[in-house]
């Protein structure tokens, strides 16, 4: 019966990936959002909060 499979070699420079772009772009994302809010909590949230 038919058991031929589809294949198409793709090089180097027709490779395009852009979920990963998309994924890393998220994760830093997630990054700056907790960056933002431990400055807010360290800085600005009414005084220090290092005692000693």
């Amino acid at each position: 019966m038919g058991t031929e499979s589809r294949e198409k070699e793709i090089s180097h420079d027709e490779f395009d990936p852009i979920g990963t772009l998309a994924l890393i772009a998220v994760y830093f994302l997630i990054l700056v959002v907790m960056w933002i809010v431990m400055w807010y909590a360290e800085f600005l949230d009414g005084g220090p909060t290092v005692v000693g």
